[in-house]
């Protein structure tokens, strides 16, 4: 497990910012489950999120650099709270899969190219009385309300993943490829495939990500 303990260039489990959030995070929590739960909570509605943040530098990957600015995106909040989860000595790694949104505004659509299919969605896996459960944290509490989509729950026994439908019962989030698990963020292989579109986070806005709530 020790791999899923240290400190790396991303998960910056030592930053004592990163270690102070995760203190105050799980103040007054009574056990292990408890802390991760409140962790996650901490990252799912604590840092917005928002596909505008994505910069395609290590730095821009770091749990540091997702604290320090209140936002990110899903690759960025799984990073932080496998971060704070470290820090407070719960193994962490992270996890990603290929999904499908089927929400997609037309004109999202239209700025990828007709891609509904979205690479390198990340969540975070952490270890929990002796098993590796999944949580999302992408996806606040405001911006699920915007889209008529109950926000995920996570109790620190069951996965917590994308939901397939709405609350109108359309068709959401479809996970179509499973990338894996691993210890840091594979940052050559995600920039890869990202570079593809990166006129178009440079270009989001409100109408076209469907995601900044102020």
């Amino acid at each position: 497990m020790s791999c899923y303990l240290a400190p790396t260039v991303f998960i910056t489990s030592t930053d004592p910012a990163v270690v102070e959030f995760a203190r105050r995070a799980t103040t007054g929590a009574v056990d292990e489950r408890d802390r991760a739960v409140r962790l996650y909570y901490a990252v799912r509605d604590g840092i917005r999120y928002d596909p505008r943040s994505i910069r395609l530098t290590p730095e821009g990957f770091t749990a540091s650099r997702c604290l320090a600015e209140g936002q990110g995106f899903c690759v960025t909040k799984a990073v932080l709270l496998a971060a704070a989860a470290r820090a407070c000595g719960i193994p962490a790694r992270l996890g990603f899969a290929d999904v499908r949104n089927h929400l997609a505004t037309p004109r999202m659509i239209a700025m990828m190219r007709g891609e509904t299919v979205l690479q390198w969605h990340a969540y975070t896996e952490l270890w929990i009385d002796g098993s590796w459960v999944k949580a999302t944290p992408a996806f606040n509490r405001e911006l699920c309300e915007r889209f008529r989509v109950a926000p995920l729950e996570f109790d620190g026994r069951a996965d917590s993943l994308f939901q397939p439908f709405n609350d109108d019962a359309h068709p959401f989030m479809e996970y179509v490829r499973d990338r894996g698990t691993f210890d840091d963020v594979p940052f050559d292989a995600i920039v890869e495939d990202f570079r593809r579109f990166e006129d178009v986070w440079a270009s989001l806005d409100d109408e076209a990500a469907g995601s900044r709530v102020e």
